[in-house]
């Protein structure tokens, strides 16, 4: 998740974000998340779609249990501690920084017996790509990471480097502006995309996605 900096925001809804933490259950154990919007922005929230990401993983549509998988812009790592709460190996990235608030989340919500299972890394959509295993995972996890239009085609290129042709990708967004019906429009050029839950109250899409073969497999 890009680093945005603070602005004060007096509006109601923005409220609950700039609390210190955030409580939720997921998975069968209660999760209290720190939240620090002032030192590192949206980055260090949980937003809706976070929330909505770990009810669909709950519902059990998506096998996690022995799954590697990867979370982007992870931000609080919400949604990645729930993938391993529910079974799977993840790999949770984001900026590097990030990463100590990140791993701070992620160690005070794991239980020790599954503290294993969660590999906290550094990642920034485009770059370094060789340090990651090509389509070396199972499940790609990203939670309202669609949001600003400078980040599509590096977001894009991440996801072509780490998804194989059986590897599926879940996207939880709003679709705020047209901007982010262009990024939908760029998705589908390189993947098979459904929508495959909506959740009215908070307004947020979850989309499923496998990556289309290229020119040359076909």
């Amino acid at each position: 998740m890009a680093l945005v900096p603070y602005v004060e925001n007096p509006l109601p809804v923005f409220s609950k974000l700039h609390n210190s933490s955030a409580e939720f259950y997921f998975a069968n154990h209660n999760l209290r998340l720190s939240q620090d919007w002032k030192k590192l922005g949206v980055a260090a929230v949980v937003w809706d779609a976070a929330v909505v990401m770990c009810m669909y993983l709950e519902l059990g549509q998506v096998e996690l249990k022995g799954k590697v998988a990867i979370e982007l812009g992870a931000g609080t790592g919400l949604v990645g501690i729930v993938a391993a709460l529910l079974g799977a190996k993840v790999t949770i990235t984001d900026r590097e920084p990030a990463l100590d608030f990140l791993s701070a989340n992620v160690k005070a919500n794991l239980p020790q017996d599954y503290q294993g299972a969660v590999i906290v890394s550094e990642l920034t959509w485009g770059e370094r790509l060789e340090l990651y295993p090509a389509g070396g995972f199972d499940l790609v996890l990203g939670a309202d990471i669609v949001y600003l239009e400078d980040t599509f085609v590096p977001l894009l290129q991440t996801l072509e480097h780490l998804c194989s042709d059986t590897t599926v990708v879940l996207l939880a967004c709003k679709i705020r502006y047209e901007r982010d019906t262009n990024f939908l429009i760029m998705f589908k050029q390189k993947f098979r995309v459904e929508e495959v839950y909506y959740e009215k109250q908070r307004d947020i899409h979850i989309y499923k996605a496998w990556k289309l073969p290229s020119r040359r497999d076909l």
